[in-house]
């Protein structure tokens, strides 16, 4: 899959392609939406894997705009709402919702790239507008999929409970086995009663800086080919 990315600013890294991958696992049908898009590759790849009507939103028209022309360009069809999820209204109800959020804590020092602060740090999404626009717009049985930081995910979990979203998967991935966790991975549901299961851990290097066969595995499904270009 071919697919444009801009030359500066955000560009999506490995944690787009795990969740990809995770979000494969629970072979998503009917409609998807996709919160705060970027370039589009997590409802990309999904839509090209499965039959799915994509609904992409994103609070910057730049980005918006490259997931639309990366759509296009790859034969797949798409809504695009430019917006901010809090704002978002709609009749419709998705069956499945990914988000890769910008999740970084706002008191660290930022990037004065406005495209690069917006896709970074959490008060542009905080998670309480997240998660309950994510209740609000799912169907009873349907799926949140996203990805956070680790370190807060005692907060995550709260407010997806808070919210009527039962948490039942979580997966850490770790850069080596002997380092901490730098993000979780969860797979929520409305109207759930299933105990929360600790997946084990996605490791994704080796000593020797090697990727291990899984997430080298996860790089080669996704098969993505990034071009490099200002629009």
């Amino acid at each position: 899959m071919f697919l444009y990315q801009p030359k500066e600013g955000y560009r999506y890294n490995s944690d787009s392609i795990f969740l990809y991958d995770f979000a494969r696992r629970f072979s998503p049908k009917g409609r998807l939406l996709d919160i705060g898009c970027g370039v589009g590759i997590l409802s990309l790849l999904l839509s090209r894997d499965f039959s799915l009507q994509a609904t992409i939103i994103d609070k910057q028209e730049s980005m918006l705009a490259y997931a639309k022309h990366n759509f296009g360009l790859n034969g797949l069809s798409v809504e695009a709402v430019l917006g901010d999820i809090g704002a978002y209204h709609t009749d419709q109800r998705f069956e499945t919702i990914v988000s890769n959020p910008p999740f970084y804590d706002s008191n660290v020092t930022q990037s004065e790239n406005t495209h690069l602060n917006t896709a970074r740090y959490a008060h542009h999404m905080p998670i309480e507008v997240l998660v309950h626009s994510v209740k609000r717009l799912l169907t009873p049985r349907g799926y949140f999929l996203f990805c956070y930081d680790a370190k807060q995910v005692d907060k995550v979990l709260q407010v997806l409970r808070e919210a009527g979203l039962n948490p039942e998967q979580l997966r850490f991935v770790h850069p080596k086995v002997d380092r901490e966790a730098k993000i979780v991975m969860i797979a929520a549901r409305a109207a759930s009663k299933s105990m929360t299961k600790v997946l084990p851990p996605l490791i994704v290097f080796d000593e020797e800086s090697h990727y291990h066969e899984e997430p080298r595995a996860a790089f080669e499904k996704a098969d993505t080919h990034s071009i490099k270009a200002d629009r």
